[in-house]
């Protein structure tokens, strides 16, 4: 997995949609926003009337609810009943506890790759069925079929995927501020100064969710170590207390060290949960609280929510080159089956399918690698252009490091990575305290 080739089509991309207002929605909806044409029908699905099925994912808010939609559709195909159950933050303690109990849901919504082969080595998961299988094969680039895999068996569907190497920010107060959307980490910090000096925070940061603080320290990690140091830690056959972990940190502690640039300073940064950390970017326009927000292009639900048009007064720009390119990191949602039966398995034949992505493409913040999805769905040039790049790169993609750990270091509420990076947040100067009990914690999840 190389970004070369995606940096390249994500930054062209990028910074040609991010000039184009939002195109118009078709007429030619149901209720909930869904353009009945937008919604292909390529597969039969069986009919499952009666049979019941619960799905857990991590997702709240808009996302759930645009989920839930994708749901419904599958319920009108097959009459099957379909009950979403919300997982929270740790899913791995989740799905445990449901398995302990001998009622595990049907069908989970994975966001790391660690736990599906964690929970593939436990035995609690369900292989695709062939007919599953040939769906994610007519639809997906290797890459993405090879992360949904454990032990030579192909276990998950890459529902959602995502380029997590953006910056949105309010449009208005960069006009109103004079700031120029920079390439650079020195133009970035020169750029946040700029809006500070307006009178406006620059930055938002949900430091109240951990996984946000993994996903700028990859951006920047990638960017300045390199892709082979990037492989190297994320396996974990280098330390965290290697020479390049401590120049990130040291490099991330240039905004993070000055209060003065987040928004409510580290303190306030640590209580902003991520739904949060975007809608005070753009809610009440040039009266909102911040300038700019880190985070993949799934922040497009919360921009709507806030009330902003994607486009005009929301824009992106790829996150600035700290090192020689900028960094290109991805992430996804991998479902997978936890019970065997009919139902669960068409449902993930449904998710590999063009026909579950058009749903939630239509309503935003979603980005899918199915490359058989019509691009026309999405609703606007932005997501629209992140899409077609995403695709387009095939196999050449970096995904997230936190997301390829094992649970306990990269993906739980609390502990590991998550909370050493908000340690480190609340005070950025201890940089070799941070590195080391990173280290700590990977050793001991890791079991090197």
């Amino acid at each position: 997995m190389r970004t070369a080739p995606l940096l390249a089509l994500v930054t062209a991309a990028v910074l040609a949609a991010a000039g184009c207002s939002s195109s118009s929605k078709n007429d030619n909806s149901k209720d909930d926003g869904t353009s009945r044409s937008t919604v292909p029908h390529t597969l039969q699905l069986p009919k499952l009337t009666g049979q019941k099925l619960k799905v857990t994912a991590v997702w709240t808010g808009v996302e759930q609810q645009n989920f839930t939609k994708v749901l419904d559709e599958f319920h009108q195909r097959t009459g099957a009943d379909v009950s979403f159950v919300p997982s929270g933050d740790d899913m791995a303690s989740f799905v445990g506890s449901k398995i302990a109990g001998g009622d595990p849901p049907d069908v989970a919504m994975l966001q790391q790759p660690g736990v599906l082969r964690e929970f593939a080595q436990k035995g609690w998961l369900k292989p695709l069925s062939a007919g599953t299988a040939a769906e994610l094969n007519k639809n997906f680039a290797k890459g993405w079929q090879d992360l949904g895999s454990a032990r030579g068996k192909q276990y998950g569907v890459y529902f959602k995927a995502s380029n997590k190497s953006l910056v949105w920010y309010n449009a208005r107060i960069f006009a109103a501020a004079g700031a120029k959307e920079p390439g650079t980490w020195a133009e970035f910090l020169r750029t946040a100064q700029a809006v500070a000096d307006y009178g406006v925070s620059p930055v938002s940061v949900g430091g109240a969710d951990g996984w946000t603080l993994t996903d700028w320290f990859e951006n920047v990690y990638l960017s300045q170590a390199g892709r082979e140091k990037y492989d190297a830690l994320t396996t974990h056959k280098i330390k965290w207390t290697d020479p390049s972990v401590k120049d990130a940190l040291t490099t991330l502690g240039q905004l993070f060290g000055k209060k003065e640039l987040l928004a409510g300073g580290n303190e306030g940064a640590l209580q902003t949960q991520f739904p949060t950390s975007v809608t005070q970017v753009f809610a009440d326009g040039d009266k909102a609280k911040a300038a700019m927000v880190y985070e993949g292009d799934f922040a497009a639900a919360n921009v709507t929510a806030a009330k902003a048009a994607i486009g005009t007064d929301a824009k992106v720009f790829p996150f600035p080159a700290v090192g020689a390119e900028p960094p290109v990191v991805t992430g996804g949602d991998v479902g997978v089956a936890l019970k065997d039966g009919q139902a669960a398995q068409a449902l993930l034949t449904f998710l590999a399918s063009p026909d579950a992505a058009a749903v939630w493409a239509h309503q935003g913040g979603f980005v899918s690698a199915n490359k058989n999805l019509d691009l026309s769905v999405y609703p606007d040039d932005v997501q629209r252009s992140i899409a077609k790049a995403l695709v387009g790169a095939g196999d050449n993609f970096r995904f997230d490091m936190s997301d390829q750990a094992p649970a306990a270091f990269g993906g739980k509420p609390g502990q590991g990575e998550w909370k050493d990076l908000q340690d480190f947040l609340k005070n950025p100067s201890d940089v070799a305290g941070i590195q080391q009990r990173l280290e700590d914690d990977a050793a001991k999840a890791f079991k090197s």
